[in-house]
């Protein structure tokens, strides 16, 4: 493993556990009446704990000091999605001055509130599925970073074909009711007819839907694609564990997969993004309109290589791949 790499992850579970208890440590020291932010977290703080440690860490070099002139309450949802609602509502009942949450958590929060800023990270294109008006005007109490990702899908697929020997079968793990996974599902498969290649799609709900859905393939993929959402993040490593017992390489669009163990990821940089949420936070709290805020795009997208899984897999990375790769983890 390389020393970037290891210097990260001890970064992440320092932070992961400070974000965690920020809420807690801070809230019987903060004066009445301070600006509060809330931060739903869609997954853990094992797994997210350092985007929200870089998103206070952004909001402190903007000027806002967690229990000095800003409360920062921050919620867990765990990959269920049935925690949404219930940690909306409780962001309404606190009155808090912006919500600042995912892509995927946006129609839950949407309906808890109209008022409220909404600021989301990483949401799927915002525009199709129905946050926004546009890019430029987003109109409405809701803004933030797309990601676009339909827009990447071609690319992910070309990646398999170069890693994956003989490449005609698919498999599409994808969250059902999640409104960017339908989304990037459709492009994927639309995609991958045109490129000849065959699809098994498997939608899930909940943790338990996920071995199924592996039992459920057998033999009939070469390879997989696995559409990020807060559940499978949350679950990352039990899939993980499960294609690399099945022998199937399988791509993301977190680096988070595979820095767990997962083959090959193609996506922004999320540390990046949710920095960048926190200067729309702070232009919020600075008295600007969520609506007049466009909607920014990430300027930059990285693939990450992970030769351990690919060496279980049996499988030769490219040279091809290697050279253009932004990390390789051995």
């Amino acid at each position: 493993m390389v020393l970037g790499q290891i210097k990260r992850r001890e970064f992440i579970t320092l932070v992961g556990g400070a974000a965690a208890a920020w809420p807690l440590a801070a809230r019987a020291q903060q004066p009445a009446g301070l600006p509060t932010v809330g931060y739903m977290g869609s997954a853990t703080p094992v797994t997210q704990g350092q985007w929200a440690a870089v998103f206070a860490q952004r909001l402190q070099e903007l000027g806002w000091t967690e229990g000095r002139n800003v409360k920062i309450e921050i919620r867990w949802a765990e990959g269920r999605s049935e925690r949404f609602a219930e940690i909306a509502a409780g962001f309404v009942a606190l009155k808090v001055n912006v919500i600042v949450t995912s892509g995927g958590v946006v129609p839950t929060v949407k309906q808890a509130t109209s008022t409220i800023p909404i600021v989301f990270a990483a949401a799927l294109d915002p525009v199709a599925s129905g946050y926004v008006a546009s890019l430029a005007r987003p109109g409405g109490n809701i803004t933030g970073l797309s990601l676009q990702s339909t827009d990447t899908v071609g690319k992910r697929l070309g990646f398999l074909r170069e890693l994956v020997p003989g490449f005609r079968r698919l498999a599409i793990m994808t969250t059902a009711g999640n409104p960017g996974n339908v989304l990037v599902t459709r492009e994927a498969q639309g995609e991958a007819h045109m490129l000849g290649i065959e699809v098994t799609t498997s939608e899930i709900r909940r943790a338990e839907d996920i071995a199924l859905a592996f039992d459920a393939l057998k033999d009939n993929a070469q390879a997989l694609y696995v559409v990020s959402s807060p559940l499978t993040t949350a679950n990352r490593v039990r899939i993980n564990t499960l294609a690399l017992g099945r022998r199937l390489p399988a791509i993301y669009d977190d680096r988070e997969f595979v820095e767990v163990g997962g083959l090959i990821s193609y996506g922004p940089d999320f540390t990046n993004i949710y920095r960048r949420a926190a200067d729309y936070v702070d232009k919020i709290l600075r008295g600007a309109k969520p609506g007049d805020l466009p909607v920014e795009q990430p300027t930059k997208f990285d693939l990450v290589i992970n030769l351990t899984a690919a060496k279980a897999l049996g499988l030769t990375v490219p040279d091809k791949l290697l050279a253009i790769a932004d990390e390789v983890i051995e």
